[in-house]
């Protein structure tokens, strides 16, 4: 069988995978053990998205490049 992964969650006694698979006896498993969500990290990703979104007018128009008048030669 090929490497996959799979979710999967514990329920206090075991671990039960989220999805049906079938798996010979024996089969060697690795798990990972992920930490809770972080939601104040992803509130500040969210606002970090919102303010891009609002920063950046679809309909607005794209500058050439001859509007820089001075080039960063270090960026590459």
């Amino acid at each position: 069988m090929k490497t996959i992964s799979v979710s999967a969650h514990f329920d206090g006694k075991h671990i039960l995978l989220d999805e049906p698979l079938n798996l010979e006896p024996n089969a060697k498993l690795i798990v990972t053990v992920l930490p809770q969500k972080d939601t104040e990290r992803e509130a500040w990703n969210t606002l970090a998205v919102m303010g891009l979104v609002e920063a950046y007018d679809p309909e607005e128009e794209e500058y050439p490049l001859d509007c820089i008048k001075i080039f960063n030669l270090d960026y590459e």
